[in-house]
């Protein structure tokens, strides 16, 4: 699927506007003049600005004639079932990870993502596995351990390290 670039840049100011939208939560810290909400608005900020420039270029490309192409296409990726799954797995391991994770803890839920994701781009399936089991135990090591983050635990809590 193709977008135009005015509608790429109309979204993105929309992604910008619940930005700031939900920044002006955040709390204050007292005696800085920085504080939490000052990288996310630099962000939305940066976000502007390349939403209006795509909005430009796209609306001036579709005046002038151009390449501009028509405002959404769809490509042929459709009409193969292979991608569709693919797209269709991607987006449901995604959804599956934010309702689970607490549930069933970092460590299982990431090795059922990895592993679905793996069955459907095609790793072999003596491989699918232990990659999943390997690359989550890894990646849980680098949050946990080395960056201190917090990770749930869900059904493997009595075996917390």
């Amino acid at each position: 699927m193709k977008l135009n670039d005015a509608l790429w840049g109309a979204l993105l100011l929309l992604l910008s506007a619940l930005i700031f939208f939900n920044i002006r939560t955040f709390p204050t810290i007292p005696g800085q003049r920085v504080g939490p909400a000052l990288f996310p608005g630099v962000i939305a900020s940066a976000l502007v600005i390349c939403g209006v420039l795509l909005i430009v270029k796209g609306l001036a490309a579709r005046r002038a004639g151009g390449d501009a192409g028509p405002w959404l296409a769809f490509s042929g990726w459709l009409s193969s079932s292979g991608k569709v799954l693919a797209f269709v797995v991607v987006v449901a391991v995604n959804v599956f990870y934010i309702f689970a994770v607490d549930a069933l803890g970092f460590v299982l839920t990431g090795v059922i993502y990895l592993a679905l994701l793996f069955w459907v781009f095609g790793v072999r399936a003596r491989w699918n596995l232990p990659l999943a089991i390997a690359i989550t135990l890894v990646i849980h090591y680098a949050f946990y351990k080395l960056l201190k983050v917090p990770l749930p635990w869900g059904l493997l809590q009595r075996f917390a390290w």
